[in-house]
């Protein structure tokens, strides 16, 4: 097992602080040389420059900047430990990172992600939106803490992750007050042949939709597909189609976007995940978020 050098680490940490090999050696009170062939050490064990000369400066390559990234969060872990076990309050609030899948409504995300900013000890978030797949490739190295997901991981999937399921709802189908009031009589038989405005095929909630419209024989007249929900609800919002979405942000989506409702489907349900590396779920923030679903957003 190839185990990583943490004093090269820091003195590349150090370097890349100050922007110099003099300032940085200055600081840790070590020789030029010293701090120089620690440096190329670093480089010969990662493979990859992290440091590109600008005339008298170093600045970082690509590559530089994501082992900063890596090497600040490190050793910053490390004063918080120092601070903690010698008892004093460390005055930065616990780090939650989240992978949101696109899928996932933004309100949704919000409603579920809220909670975990309100508890006793302040919390800060950092969202990342991706694909599930490279979202999923993040958890595995540690880069995330959860990913939120319309979809549990599959028997198929490589990397060791355990399902949450947060909760489930129902469907509600939405349109503009001039475009609802045509399709609102003899729902869900008037959604045949309605300008439909729907996910991409790649999503859990397309998928169902699907299904549903094949079992009923509801033909719709697919206007236009979307990976992003926001940016679906703004053109439903404009009046191009009807629309769906979970029933459990039935409230925010007719408050945020003017819309009324045409109807509900409760055979068709949608359901969320809390995706993390732990079979037990034990970050304080991820316990809220986990609770307050069960209790607040789909109880």
């Amino acid at each position: 097992m190839e185990w990583l050098n943490y004093h090269h680490l820091l003195y590349f940490w150090v370097v890349a602080c100050h922007g110099s090999v003099t300032r940085a050696a200055a600081e840790l009170r070590l020789a030029q040389s010293t701090v120089s062939t620690q440096l190329r050490t670093l480089e010969e064990v990662l493979g990859e420059k992290l440091f590109a000369r600008t005339g008298r400066r170093l600045v970082l390559t690509d590559v530089g900047r994501l082992v900063f990234r890596y090497a600040d969060e490190i050793f910053g872990l490390g004063r918080e430990l120092l601070e903690t076990v010698k008892g004093r309050p460390t005055g930065q609030p616990m780090r939650l990172t989240v992978g949101i899948a696109d899928a996932v409504p933004k309100l949704i995300a919000y409603r579920l992600l809220g909670p975990a900013l309100t508890g006793a000890e302040p919390v800060r978030i950092i969202c990342r939106e991706d694909k599930p797949d490279r979202l999923l490739a993040q958890l595995a190295v540690h880069g995330l803490d959860l990913v939120l997901s319309d979809a549990p991981i599959g028997p198929t999937t490589k990397v060791r992750a355990f399902n949450h399921l947060l909760g489930e709802c129902g469907v509600t189908f939405f349109a503009a007050p001039a475009l609802a009031r045509t399709c609102r009589r003899g729902f869900p038989r008037s959604l045949g042949g309605a300008p439909m405005l729907l996910p991409t095929d790649n999503t859990a909630l397309r998928r169902s939709l699907d299904d549903w419209f094949e079992s009923e024989d509801i033909r719709p007249r697919v206007a236009s597909e979307f990976e992003d929900s926001a940016l679906l609800m703004a053109f439903g919002q404009a009046g191009m189609g009807l629309f769906p979405a979970p029933s459990a942000i039935e409230r925010q989506v007719r408050s945020q976007y003017g819309v009324v409702v045409v109807g509900r489907l409760d055979t068709v349900r949608e359901r969320f995940y809390a995706i993390s590396g732990e079979r037990r779920l034990k970050h304080p923030a991820v316990v809220a978020i986990s609770e307050a679903a069960r209790q607040r957003v789909f109880g």
